[in-house]
């Protein structure tokens, strides 16, 4: 049973060409992302790149006691594998388990992460040195903790929530967290604690069960303020995910994690992002592009990193296909929950692929099962937008087309589309900061940053136009006969 980052990996060992370990030393400064941008990052990495293996590096330099893993969610293959289910059936799971969530429970019992424990007001303590957080590129700020799983509570209600945040090593005990304005429930429980002039109780758990990984980077409205998405990891393993208490500050921790991270956001303090770097860039983010650095970043000051013996970090490359897993799978979850509750039966799957970093673009499979559900495939578009905000583009397809092969996509839209008379535009939507094209200085229709025309591509085939369009029909045989000796 796969409950944390190292019985995944032992399952991943189990599967050919899932994994790959090496004893050469590795510079976690840009150098591992390097090395795994070729290995099997994809994505929208610059090519050349690829999807391929989970790595493990055991020899980091300037950490003899820890290893880095990177790469475990980058393929639907692997994330099928450690969920438990056909890759296809993500999305729909997911939102199944969002639909029945586990809550999470503490345990008093001695924890995992807490097997080693370094305390911010003990002599050496360096957060760099104890925690090996790699940089992708050579322009980054700094180190960064790309999976941190941060839980914090709101200072009013007490309700939890579990997010991912852009998290950089600053000082020997302080890390800089960049809140997208008005987009994570962690960001408005900061700003309330601000308003209140308290600090935040904020623990940062880094290398857990998978599934916790993908519950987390759920949104809303599928998970409103309030709502702890911890819950959709013990939906996935059936049972609840298990929390320790933190030993410095009042909040609690993913109890079996690698590294645990205790600290406080502190209220009324802004940091340059790149303030030791200077190089004017943050980290690589999901579009592909290096984002700017920013002057917002809220300040975390750490009091103590706990750790399992024999640590393993673990971390992504922002545009990899990592991303496209952990966001897109739930944005395919939450797209096909809203249109199942309108029109039930109507959308067979949902695909959210790596062109758009799992946020910028959906496939919907849709099936017009009677003349009056012409035009239904654009109200389901509709839909998906208001499901995912940060949605840019919906491709719309018939059932006969594999919306997880965007060839097949692409086939539809070349023999199933006109411009003229299938393309939906809705201009000036609020959209994501990060995509580029997203400003006024590309069109002159956008008001300011983050806007966006929003477009809906309609590949489906008109209701009573479809005996012009049926696909060729190929005899349905076992090919397993003809194939089986063959090399």
């Amino acid at each position: 049973m796969v409950n944390d980052l190292r019985s995944a990996l032992e399952l991943l060992k189990t599967m050919p060409g899932q994994y790959a370990e090496t004893e050469v030393e590795v510079d976690p400064r840009a150098e591992l992302s390097g090395v795994y941008r070729y290995v099997g990052a994809g994505g929208t990495v610059m090519r050349p790149t690829k999807e391929g293996p989970a790595m493990v590096f055991n020899r980091i330099k300037g950490h003899p006691d820890a290893k880095v893993a990177i790469g475990v969610l980058s393929s639907r293959t692997r994330v099928a594998a450690l969920l438990g289910c056909r890759s296809g059936d993500l999305g729909k799971k997911l939102w199944e388990c969002a639909s029945h969530p586990i809550q999470p429970v503490v345990t008093e019992e001695k924890a995992a992460c807490q097997e080693v424990v370094h305390l911010a007001n003990e002599p050496g303590f360096d957060l760099a040195k104890l925690v090996p957080a790699p940089t992708n590129t050579p322009d980054d700020a700094g180190p960064y903790i790309t999976l941190g799983m941060c839980y914090a509570s709101h200072p009013d209600t007490g309700a939890s929530d579990v997010t991912i945040h852009r998290l950089c090593i600053q000082g020997k005990d302080e890390l800089s967290i960049f809140f997208t304005p008005g987009a994570r429930h962690i960001g408005a429980m900061a700003e309330r604690a601000e308003e209140l002039g308290q600090v935040l109780p904020i623990s940062i758990s880094i290398g857990v069960d998978p599934a916790i990984e993908i519950g987390s980077c759920f949104e809303p409205p599928t998970t409103p303020l309030g709502y702890d998405e911890l819950s959709i990891a013990g939906a996935l393993r059936g049972e609840p995910v298990k929390l320790c208490r933190c030993l410095t500050v009042k909040e609690r921790a993913i109890a079996n994690a690698e590294y645990v991270i205790e600290g406080e956001v502190v209220p009324g303090v802004r940091v340059q992002e790149d303030q030791n770097s200077n190089t004017g860039f943050a980290m690589p983010e999901f579009p592909g592009y290096t984002g700017p650095a920013s002057s917002q970043c809220w300040l975390i000051r750490v009091k103590a990193v706990t750790h399992r013996k024999d640590p393993i970090m673990q971390t992504c490359i922002g545009p990899s296909e990592e991303h496209v897993s952990m966001a897109g799978i739930p944005t395919e979850a939450s797209i096909y929950g809203m249109v199942e509750k309108a029109m039930p039966g109507r959308l067979k799957n949902v695909y959210c692929p790596s062109a758009g970093g799992g946020k910028y673009m959906a496939v919907l499979q849709f099936e017009k099962k009677t003349e009056s559900d012409e035009g239904r495939q654009r109200q389901a578009a509709l839909l998906a937008f208001s499901a995912f905000s940060e949605l840019k583009h919906v491709f719309l397809v018939d059932e006969d087309v594999d919306c997880f092969d965007m060839s097949d996509v692409l086939w539809a839209m070349n023999t199933r589309f006109q411009g003229d008379a299938d393309i939906i535009t809705i201009p000036g939507v609020r959209c994501h900061p990060l995509d580029p094209s997203n400003t006024p200085e590309c069109s002159p229709g956008i008001r300011g940053k983050g806007i966006a025309c929003k477009t809906i591509f309609d590949c489906t085939v008109p209701y009573d136009q479809k005996k012009r369009f049926v696909r060729a029909r190929f005899m349905e045989v076992d090919p397993e006969k003809w194939l089986t000796g063959l090399s």
